[in-house]
This record gives structure tokens, C-alpha cells and sequence, in this order.
């Protein structure tokens, strides 16, 4: 395939760029948070799970796909297995920019474009709109220090016509490809990426240069923000780049550049397209390092790459041990499988003498099994940059610089509340809370899906891949998790379902 032209440009700026760029070392580190769309923690060739010693565990999915720039990067940092994401896309990215809950910020569902999608007993003040331009987010707060703060790729932070659906409302000084939109109408250039000659509600804006071509869109958005960059590091600025890929989410369009390693797979089409998406936006993260380092600015630059829920491959029931396997359920459902991801920290180029490393040195081809969640994100990286939130602002999220450097945290609470009380989705109207070891799951209305029960209950460090429902057998912990989670819904001031019969809100009750 012929390289357009303006990839040329784009490179030869950057590597004219290097020299300048490496001269004025900023006052603060670069950010990258590096964000793919719909990928759970078993999408990738790198193993996050480990056995019984700690030691990483390969299976069979990790054979299937191919990320061998993500494992480039967990080689340099840290990687996290039990790492945390809502079940569902607007939820998680809220939580990232916020530092808070999605019980607390109320944006409990992905957020329908054109109408509210509370579903038909779903809170009726859950926070449709999303974001608005009075909210303390961490671009603006990155801005307000001196960042240049880059948005590239998907937004989903509001519905259309909601402040939040233009992501420089919210602190980004650039936004590129961002919008209300949670998936794109189709990921080819030959098609316009849905705009036109018919224009779809799901066309991904402001890429017309690459209308017509060969570019697929997770290549154009990559050199989109490496030209960013380059354009931050040549004026000596300080950087914040939010690269959120819309791959993987479906449509399952296959990137003919990947197609042919997985032909000969023996797994149906959708999958294989969707092992593509995983392997093009892999190859988006090498550019990046790559360039980084041309730039000459890669050991100032510190590199975050997580998925925003769990997985939505292509590849059996929701509900079963498939998509995610060994891991049970799929995005939108109440396994591990629905709202585990993968989670590397790293900085791009390690360098034990670079002062921002010295701060914060993380270590190197580790895997870290504490707990964290998205939300730590946003305290973790202005700490970092030395920038305080607004007094008034409730955090949720707790830094995660001791885990970063490979020790454990004794003092860090090993709590995950995951709120979702709409429908339809793969699990209707649910809570889940992890405390330790134990995980119950609330279902405000039962069904075959939640056993005919308004409780699950596993013990994850005995059953991983919650294969026994111990409700029933141990009563005791099942009281002492709902008591967990019914104050953790209070105390972050959660919306919830309402009754068929009578429109009052449902809330939890003990067993």
C-alpha cells in the first residue's frame, strides 16, 4: 500500500523537530494516556493472568492475537492484573477525566447520541448529558498548568447537542476525531469513515484529508497525533495526549494490512477482523514510542495504556467463559470479563538518571496484583505534574505510585464498586462489588442470567473465573459484602432502577 504523501510530511517534521525539541527539556513530564476502545484484559499476546506464584500464565487467547509493541511496552513498566473499568465505554471515560465513581458522577450507561437511553426502569436523573463545561476534569487542570492538552480519536463524553460532545469544552486545546459518537461508521478511508456520499449519525469528523484513501482510521488518528506532538515538543511545551482509539469497538471492519495472520486462525470472520483492529491499534502504540524517541523526548514522557471495559470480541455467549477466557462474560456483563482490562505504566524510554524517573521510578517488566481501578489515573498523574484539584472536588481514586514501583501498598483499600442500573445490555440493572478476595453482584430484577436470584456471590482468589455462585452456602459474607456495597452506593450518592408498579427508586436490600 502506497504511503500518502502527508505521512512523509509528518515524519520528516518530526525528525526536523528532534533537535529542538531535545534542547528544551520541559519544567514537567509529558502524558500519554493511551486508550482502546472495547479491549479486555485477555485481547492481547501479553499475559496478565497469572498462577498461584505470581508468575504469568499464558492461554490460548494470548496465542491468537498479536500486540508485540504492547509487550515492548510492559517489558519497560508495569502491568496490572487486576485492573479495573465500568462494564461500558461513557462510564469509564467520565471516571478517567473526573476521578470519580461512576455511582458519583451519575453517567452510569454508555451515552446514546439522540436519546436518553436510561432503558425502561433505569433511573430517570442518571447523567445522560455527560460532561459540561463547569466540571473539573484533568485536561483543564493540566491546561491551567501549562499543558498542551491533545485530544485524538473518540470522545463520547456527552450527548450531541451537550457541551460535552466537543472535547476542547472540557480543557483539550486540540481535538481531533472527538464527538458524541461511540463508534465509528466504518473504520475505511474509501468510505469516508461514514461521511458521505450518505452521511452517517456515526461518521467520525475532521479527517477529510484522508477521505478516498487507503488510510484505515486507527493509521490515520496515529498520524494525527504524532504530528501533535511534534508540534508540542518543537515549541518546548509540556504535553498531555489522550490517543482513544476507536478500535476495537464494532463495527468489525478488517485492517487489510493484518488480515492475512489470522486466515488460517479456524475462528469465524468477526473474530478475525477484530484480532486486525487489536493488531493495527498495537501498531499505532509502536509509532508512538517510536517516535517519541525520535523526538528525543521519550524518557520525559510517561505512557498509560488501558482498555475502557472488558472485551467485546466476537467469539460466544456473554455470559460464558469465551470471550475473555479463561475469564468469564464480556463487556456489559457482570463477570470479570465485562469490566477487567489491561493496564501497562511506563515511561517510553526508561532512564534511571532522568529527574521525572527518579521521581517516580517504575519498575520494569513487573506485574502488579493489588487492585486499581480508572479513576486512580487522575489523582496518580497530577500528583506527578504537581497540580492540586479544587478542595471541592471528590476524588475516588487513590494514586498509585507505590504500586507503580513494584512494592505492595498495605494501606491501600482493595475496594471496586461497579454500578449499572439500566437495560438492555448483555446484564440488566446490576451492581458488583469487590472487596479483597470476595466479589457479590446485586441483581435489582432476577432472571435466568443472575441465577433467578438477586445475588452472586465468588471468592476470586479460590475461583477466578466464578464458576461458584457461594451465595447460598455462605450467608455470613454474603451479608457482610451487600453491607459493603449498599454503603458504597450511598456514600457516592447513587441514582437507581425503580420499581415496575410503583416509579420509586429500587435500592439494594440485604439478604
Amino acid at each position: 500500500m502506497k504511503t500518502p504523501s502527508f505521512v512523509l510530511v509528518a515524519l520528516v517534521f518530526a525528525q526536523c523537530s528532534r533537535l529542538g525539541a531535545a534542547e528544551a527539556v520541559p519544567a514537567r513530564p509529558n502524558v500519554v494516556v493511551f486508550l482502546v476502545d472495547d479491549m479486555g484484559v485477555m485481547d492481547t499476546s501479553v499475559p496478565f493472568l497469572t498462577d498461584q506464584a505470581g508468575r504469568p500464565k499464558r492461554y490460548p487467547l494470548n496465542d491468537f492475537y498479536r500486540t508485540p509493541n504492547m509487550d515492548r511496552l510492559a517489558s519497560r513498566g508495569v502491568r496490572f492484573n487486576n485492573f479495573y473499568a465500568m462494564s461500558v465505554c461513557s462510564p469509564t471515560r467520565i471516571s478517567l477525566l473526573t476521578g470519580q465513581n461512576a455511582a458519583r458522577h451519575r453517567t452510569t450507561n454508555w451515552i446514546n447520541p439522540d436519546k436518553d437511553n436510561r432503558g425502561p426502569y433505569g433511573p430517570p436523573d442518571w447523567n445522560w448529558r455527560g460532561l459540561t463545561k463547569a466540571d473539573v476534569t484533568l485536561p483543564r487542570l493540566l491546561q491551567q498548568a501549562g499543558y498542551r492538552t491533545i485530544h485524538v480519536g473518540k470522545g463520547h463524553f456527552g450527548c450531541r447537542d451537550s457541551e460535552g460532545a466537543e472535547p476542547r469544552n472540557l480543557g483539550f486545546d486540540v481535538n481531533i476525531a472527538g464527538c458524541s459518537i461511540g463508534a465509528p461508521a466504518s473504520y475505511y478511508g474509501q468510505k469516508n469513515y461514514g461521511n458521505g456520499p450518505k452521511k452517517s449519525p456515526s461518521a467520525v469528523p475532521h479527517l477529510e484529508k484522508y477521505h478516498g484513501t487507503e488510510t484505515f482510521l486507527t493509521e490515520a488518528l496515529s498520524i494525527e497525533a504524532l504530528s501533535q506532538v511534534a508540534e508540542a515538543a518543537k515549541a518546548g511545551k509540556p504535553f498531555f495526549l489522550y490517543l482513544a482509539h476507536y478500535a476495537v469497538h464494532a463495527p468489525f471492519n478488517s485492517d487489510p494490512r493484518f488480515a492475512a495472520h489470522y486466515a488460517d486462525s479456524g475462528k469465524p470472520a468477526p473474530a478475525q477482523a477484530f484480532a486486525t483492529l487489536i493488531e493495527g491499534m498495537d501498531k499505532s502504540l509502536g509509532d508512538l514510542l517510536d517516535h517519541l524517541e525520535a523526538l528525543g523526548i521519550a524518557e520525559n514522557t510517561l505512557v498509560f495504556f488501558l482498555g475502557d471495559n472488558g472485551t467485546d470480541a466476537p467469539l460466544g455467549d456473554p455470559h460464558a467463559v469465551a470471550c475473555a477466557a479463561p475469564l468469564r462474560g464480556k463487556k456489559g456483563s457482570h463477570y470479570e470479563g465485562g469490566m477487567r482490562v489491561p493496564f501497562i505504566a511506563a515511561w517510553a524510554k526508561p532512564s534511571p538518571t532522568n529527574p521525572f524517573q527518579k521521581r517516580l521510578p517504575i519498575a520494569a517488566g513487573v506485574i502488579q496484583r493489588q487492585q486499581a481501578a480508572v479513576y486512580d489515573l487522575f489523582p496518580t498523574i497530577l500528583a506527578l505534574v504537581g497540580v492540586a484539584p479544587p478542595q471541592n472536588h471528590v476524588v475516588d481514586g487513590a494514586r498509585l505510585d507505590t504500586l507503580l514501583v513494584g512494592k505492595p501498598d498495605p494501606i491501600r483499600e482493595e475496594v471496586f464498586l461497579m454500578h449499572y442500573p439500566h437495560s438492555p445490555h448483555r446484564s440488566d440493572y446490576f451492581t458488583c462489588y469487590r472487596r479483597g478476595d470476595w466479589k457479590v453482584i446485586y441483581h435489582y430484577f432476577p432472571s435466568e442470567a443472575s441465577e433467578n436470584s438477586h445475588y452472586q456471590l465468588y471468592n476470586l482468589a479460590e475461583d477466578p473465573f466464578e464458576s461458584r455462585n457461594l451465595a447460598a452456602s455462605r450467608p455470613d459474607q454474603l451479608r457482610r459484602m451487600m453491607q459493603g456495597l449498599i454503603a458504597g452506593l450511598e456514600k457516592q450518592g447513587a441514582v437507581y432502577p425503580v420499581d415496575k408498579q410503583t416509579g420509586q427508586a429500587l435500592k439494594p436490600q440485604l439478604p
